[in-house]
């Protein structure tokens, strides 16, 4: 499965952040954004349970991160 983090960060770390997301285990891609969100990040994983191990403890331990929002992709 595949899901988009939506990331806010403290000010002036949305760079950082996305280089140190984009380096874990399960993500396929890390960017930096302007608007509501300060970074999205790609991530794939091979069921729901791998999917919030990997936010739980991999992408939300990045420090300069203050929300996420995780998002499924769903297949219709």
């Amino acid at each position: 499965m595949q899901a988009y983090i939506l990331i806010q960060t403290e000010i002036g770390r949305s760079a950082e952040v996305a280089r140190e997301t984009a380096a874990l285990p399960g993500v396929d891609s890390s960017e930096v954004l302007t608007g509501g969100y300060d970074v999205i990040t790609k991530v794939s994983a091979t069921d729901v349970d791998e999917l919030g191990r990997l936010v739980a403890e991999g992408i939300q331990a990045v420090e300069g991160i203050t929300r996420t929002v995780t998002c499924p992709v769903i297949n219709l």
